[in-house]
């Protein structure tokens, strides 16, 4: 259990790295073995979203009042665990040595905490020419990983959250994938919306006006996100966002020595291979009905281009920061093996 254990002077990246290799979502901060602190997702995306320094150590983004019991107390951490709806609890002796983690254990029941009962639109019409060959025989969202097709596997990950209404946005061998889901059994609304010609990752929304009148999730139909999205759309909602934009942590190692050099034309300092991390777009957003409203009706556009129009108006538009591997996408060859071995394919 060493992975759930960092010292206080290491750098807050590396301490999101370790979060998504432990997938426990804490770490506990110590000093030979003492309690100090503890460091949680949510304590680096706020860490973040205050456009906070990765580089800099974990003691300036960890919570060093943390919730914890003595061992004379050990029975009564699953009912602190439960009452607090937190995500583990250390054990310590009367020295603040860490004796054990009790963890939660039942991750459906956390992400119940707080139901999102709001729409979904999947956008489900591109041609998926980067996973040819198989979709020029299945459609992208029919796609298998194991048991389910992709698109089957994104309901029921929203399904958790309460969002009982769905709408794809279909094109390409729309008739297979309406077949499909009109064959089987479903607990939810599911509406097909149907472009007649390509129409983009935005145009296809403009389809809906009139059909959404509050807050909707609008998803890629190749991705899943392993996170608590309850969170996202607090903060989408507190935040007064127009958009809100799922953005997963991304670490690229530059695979050659790194010379800076400064103004004088001298070398400032060297790096070999250095890591520069950065955010991606994940194709999952927190949208605002009124988005829907500013489209042209069926004319195509992408929804980059959308958010881009919201900016330079000075629309509200935000992003939730998640870690690296907290982000599933199949829209390659390699990455449809990779989320097979992630979800046990």
């Amino acid at each position: 259990m060493t992975d759930i254990y960092i010292e206080e002077d290491k750098i807050i990246l590396d301490a999101m790295c370790q979060l998504d290799r432990s997938g426990k979502k804490i770490l506990f901060v110590h000093k030979n073995g003492k309690l100090l602190a503890s460091l949680t997702d949510g304590d680096i995306r706020r860490w973040i979203l205050k456009k906070g320094d990765l580089q800099m150590p974990v003691k300036y983004a960890a919570n060093y009042h943390p919730r914890f019991l003595y061992e004379q107390e050990e029975n009564l951490a699953m009912r602190t665990i439960k009452e607090l709806g937190i995500d583990a609890i250390p054990i310590v002796n009367n020295e603040y040595l860490i004796q054990k983690i009790v963890f939660a254990n039942d991750t459906a029941q956390k992400y119940k905490k707080f139901d999102i009962e709001i729409p979904v639109v999947i956008m489900a019409g591109g041609l998926g020419t980067r996973l040819s060959p198989y979709t020029k025989i299945l459609p992208k969202p029919l796609i298998p990983i194991g048991d389910y097709p992709i698109a089957e596997h994104i309901i029921h990950q929203f399904c958790l959250y309460g969002c009982r209404q769905y709408y794809m946005i279909v094109n390409y061998k729309r008739n297979m994938i309406k077949a499909y889901f009109d064959e089987i059994e479903k607990a939810y609304q599911l509406e097909f919306v149907t472009e007649e010609k390509p129409l983009g990752t935005g145009g296809g929304i403009s389809l809906l006006n009139g059909k959404i009148k509050e807050t909707f999730i609008l998803t890629n139909c190749d991705i899943l996100i392993d996170d608590d999205l309850t969170k996202a759309y607090r903060q989408h909602k507190e935040s007064g966002n127009m958009i809100t934009m799922v953005c997963s942590l991304k670490n690229f190692t530059i695979p050659y020595g790194v010379v800076n050099i400064g103004k004088d034309g001298m070398i400032e300092y060297m790096q070999e291979k250095p890591n520069m991390p950065f955010f991606t777009n994940t194709g999952c957003y927190f949208v605002e009905p009124e988005v829907i409203e500013g489209l042209a009706y069926n004319e195509p556009a992408d929804f980059p281009t959308v958010i881009e129009k919201y900016m330079k108006v000075g629309k509200k538009v935000g992003y939730y920061p998640i870690g690296e591997d907290a982000w599933l996408d199949m829209g390659q060859l390699d990455e449809l093996e990779k989320m097979k071995v992630r979800l046990g394919c």
